[in-house]
């Protein structure tokens, strides 16, 4: 079980660490986390502290150890699920993706990030439908979130709706005009329209 009101001391080192991962300190960030850590192994909130920022570095095998020690602490951490199932989907591992996705988002509703992640995995699971809807709901909650509209609009360009595809990829660029992925998708989405139009 996890620990219950963490004492003001180890709140304002979270919240300094939180501050650090704010502004891009991830290492000095981890400092402290694995200092607070060495005290206290069972903090959960330290752990999903450090996987956060692992995953911030790029080290998703520690990423991945830091979460799986949070969930195994609290099986409610939607932090520790939801970072399980981002790795997951990285791997391609989508079944397992959803699985842990569809947890963190039941521990934490309406979130548009674990809503944008689940969306995906459900989509590439095979649960096309039920992906896209998912995205689009991120999308209601996070209207101007570059990832959220290349997702949705590499969603609909692979089944073939290229305007609503195109229509997504192009709010992306207007936000983001150097986003290379949705200039890269916008060529995929002219392309395949010519081919599917010539048929």
């Amino acid at each position: 079980m996890p620990h219950n009101d963490p004492s003001p001391e180890t709140l304002e080192r979270l919240e300094r660490a939180e501050q650090m991962k704010l502004d891009g300190k991830y290492r000095e960030a981890l400092g402290l986390l694995e200092e607070l850590l060495l005290e206290d192994p069972e903090n959960v909130s330290a752990l999903e502290e450090v996987a956060d920022n692992e995953l911030s570095l790029g080290d998703f095998r520690r990423a991945e150890a830091a979460a799986t020690q949070a969930v195994s602490l609290d099986s409610a951490s939607y932090t520790g699920h939801y970072i399980l199932g981002f790795l997951r989907s990285r791997t391609e591992q989508w079944s397992e993706a959803v699985t842990h996705l569809t947890k963190a988002n039941r521990l934490k509703a309406n979130n548009a990030e674990i809503l944008r992640c689940l969306g995906w995995a459900l989509f590439h699971s095979g649960q096309r439908a039920q992906g896209i809807v998912t995205i689009e709901r991120a999308l209601n909650l996070d209207a101007d979130s570059v990832l959220t509209l290349c997702d949705l609009g590499v969603a609909y360009l692979e089944v073939q709706n290229f305007l609503k595809s195109r229509t997504l990829l192009e709010r992306a660029l207007e936000l983001e005009p150097g986003n290379v992925r949705a200039k890269e998708c916008i060529a995929a989405v002219d392309k395949l329209s010519r081919m599917v139009r010539q048929g």
